[in-house]
């Protein structure tokens, strides 16, 4: 019986989290990049949230054997232009690298409080 019990409250938890989950707040989609030299590398990608919130993103560059050799965070704020009235917007960002880059992307995004 205990057992019962205890996955049900199992199963209602995550029925939970599903249901209040739902889609992202903010998703980012790489674009491309460039290395401009071995200490400088260039990053493009796209950025759908709310067009009134501000995000933040952490922009990397990666070596040949995928270690991070670069590293800034980007802060996107509210916009009106750009696809979806202002959800969707392009950015590019450079990066400065500790050693020579052979890739560049996002690493992850999201909401700032105010």
């Amino acid at each position: 019986m205990l057992v019962i019990a205890a996955l049900t409250v199992a199963v209602a938890a995550v029925a939970a989290v599903a249901v209040t989950s739902g889609s992202p707040p903010v998703s980012s989609k790489d674009v491309g990049f460039s290395i401009a030299s071995d200490g400088r590398t260039s990053v493009d990608f796209e950025v759908t949230k709310d067009r009134s919130a501000t995000a933040q993103c952490a922009v990397q560059a990666l070596s040949e054997n995928y270690a991070v050799v670069g590293w800034r965070v980007v802060t996107i704020g509210p916009a009106d232009d750009g696809a979806n009235a202002g959800g969707t917007t392009a950015h590019r960002t450079e990066v400065r690298t500790d050693s020579p880059a052979v890739s560049g992307g996002v690493n992850a995004c999201w909401i700032v409080e105010d």
